[in-house]
């Protein structure tokens, strides 16, 4: 086996490289990893799959070529992802052995993923039950082998494994021959692709009880060697079932439902009473500040949320109960460009809040709240520095709306008296489940609108937008998040017909990333998901959608 080996370090994590030279005998990634071991001292617990020509293999795939390979590891959001995906077939496999239930995936929580049993509530025993089988599974390294079947095969074995959700969604796809994974008798189909090579290499993980359901733990990629034991937010919990209940009334729980949809002519349908559910919780969140003596509402979110939108909807409706709101947008008060923070990189931090010229936020917010005159600064992203804005006086019955990504920051909130404030967390936190063991993420929800609005605004090629991503999700985990149990309300702006919409405007962006990039892997991730999406048209959609502030045609400000 010849190959040369670069081992590079960014950001206190490593990255295992080598440039392979084909010889006689044929090389697997379990073979590699051995000599990066033997030679590098490569952490092999950390190991979960690697990139091959920048193609993610799993660890037992094949090579007989030249070819360039880097290691995946579990602390990095590729490696995390195949680790979370592996775990979820093992899990769905021992909950079958264990109690003869079928698992059913409802969205994340905590660190983690919520699951139902189907036919009733889950049982501390059942936990008990899983828990050992698939300590079981794990412990005798059962091999995940990848095979490839005729899409009549395929449906073959999931419809009498019970999984027909997905296949249908072969179908619908047209996925003809279907990539499957294999462990033991039981057949897997994971959006996203590879799987780790075996059980062995999931030895951590924790299940808990909650609700009726329980939670799948998983490490993070921040403490790769450990559990994540994340707060459970009570309040965010109560979103994801209200609108897990929703969904489950309209019988629209998987994708297949949404392609019902499309065949029944019933879509437009759909999109009303979609965005009729938003209204009527936009409806409710601005009758509860209008009720309480309220002077500033301060909205945060993630990147890709819907802010903008929302604030605008909210200053409509809280017009509706008698209030007079102004706007402050918190991206105005970015300090001078050549002031910003900056990061291990030496590149401009926009997500970090000390971005913010916090002193000039605190003197406007305390002029404004004291009834006086104030200018307001405008950013000009152009030349990186604040212009005069809008001048603001509030009157007995106006309401100050600050919307930006750090609205809920003690930092910020500290400036504010208490019985003054009122709190909104905005994020679309949850979506159709693509079938019974597959999700899409918020983060993927939240980035596919990001990707069309960097391009349609900004003239961002999708590449770069993937390649700034993680720094932005990173901000969101050190800046947002930890800050959103601050909320008195919390808006869900996910739509069930959202990805449908989002998918002729991003795939073609997707299909541009370049081969060789870095973020190759991510962009063929989403387009695999996307592959089960419907296609559907933007003719229906009311101009003041969450939607329109990325697709464009909104009647909005944003």
């Amino acid at each position: 086996m010849a190959f040369t080996v670069c081992v590079l370090t960014a950001a206190k994590k490593e990255q295992y490289i080598a440039s392979y030279i084909a010889g006689d005998t044929p090389v697997t990634g379990h073979d590699v990893m051995a000599e990066m071991i033997a030679r590098h001292g490569m952490p092999q617990r950390r190991v979960i799959a690697w990139f091959v020509n920048n193609y993610t293999r799993p660890l037992d795939w094949t090579i007989d070529e030249d070819a360039t390979v880097e290691f995946i590891m579990t602390d990095s959001p590729t490696g995390l992802r195949i680790y979370q995906r592996s775990l979820d077939f093992i899990f769905v496999i021992a909950c079958a052995r264990a109690t003869g239930r079928k698992a059913m995936l409802k969205h994340s929580i905590a660190d983690g993923h919520y699951w139902e049993l189907e036919g009733g509530i889950v049982t501390q025993l059942d936990i008990d039950r899983i828990k050992i089988e698939m300590q079981e599974i794990i412990k005798r390294d059962s091999p995940i082998t990848r095979e490839i079947l005729t899409i009549d095969k395929a449906r073959r074995i999931f419809q009498r494994q019970g999984d027909l959700e997905m296949s249908e969604l072969f179908i619908r796809a047209n996925l003809d021959p279907v990539e499957v994974y294999r462990c033991g008798e039981f057949y897997g189909y994971f959006c996203g692709g590879t799987m780790a090579s075996s059980t062995g290499l999931l030895r951590l993980f924790d299940i808990v009880l909650y609700e009726q359901g329980l939670i799948l733990r998983f490490p993070t990629t921040e403490n790769p060697d450990e559990v994540s034991h994340a707060k459970i937010i009570k309040s965010m919990g109560d979103v994801f079932f209200d609108y897990a209940h929703w969904l489950e009334v309209l019988d629209l729980n998987y994708l297949n439902k949404l392609h019902h949809r499309v065949t029944e002519g019933k879509i437009q349908e759909l999109i009303l009473i979609a965005e009729a559910f938003h209204s009527q919780r936009l409806g409710n969140i601005a009758e509860d500040v209008a009720s309480r003596p309220v002077k500033v509402v301060t909205i945060a979110g993630p990147s890709g949320s819907g802010k903008t939108t929302f604030s605008e909807r909210l200053k409509v409706q809280l017009m509706v109960c008698g209030k007079n709101p102004v706007t402050l947008p918190l991206d105005n008060y970015f300090k001078e460009r050549e002031e910003s923070p900056k990061d291990e990189h030496g590149e401009y931090d926009y997500e970090r809040i000390d971005a913010l010229d916090l002193e000039l936020l605190e003197n406007n917010l305390t002029g404004i709240l004291n009834g006086e005159e104030v200018t307001t600064p405008i950013y000009n992203f152009i030349t990186g520095r604040k212009e005069p804005g809008k001048i603001i006086k509030l009157r007995p019955s106006d309401v100050l709306i600050m919307e930006g990504i750090h609205g809920l920051n003690d930092r910020i909130l500290k400036m504010i008296p208490d019985d003054s404030r009122y709190g909104v967390f905005v994020s679309p936190l949850t979506g159709i489940c693509i079938d019974p063991h597959n999700r899409t993420s918020t983060g993927d929800n939240r980035l596919l609108r990001r990707l069309i609005r960097d391009y349609r605004t900004r003239g961002k090629s999708a590449q770069t937008t993937l390649e700034v991503y993680p720094k932005v999700l990173n901000g969101a985990k050190k800046y947002i998040f930890p800050y959103r149990n601050r909320a008195d309300a919390i808006f869900n702006s996910a739509l069930p017909y959202e990805l449908g919409v989002l998918k002729p405007y991003v795939e073609p962006l997707l299909h541009t990333v370049d081969e060789n990039s870095q973020v190759f892997s991510e962009a063929l991730r989403l387009l695999n998901i996307l592959r089960f999406v419907p296609s559907l048209n933007n003719d229906g959609i009311p101009n003041n959608s969450v939607i329109r502030e990325f697709i464009g045609g909104s009647c909005l400000d944003v």
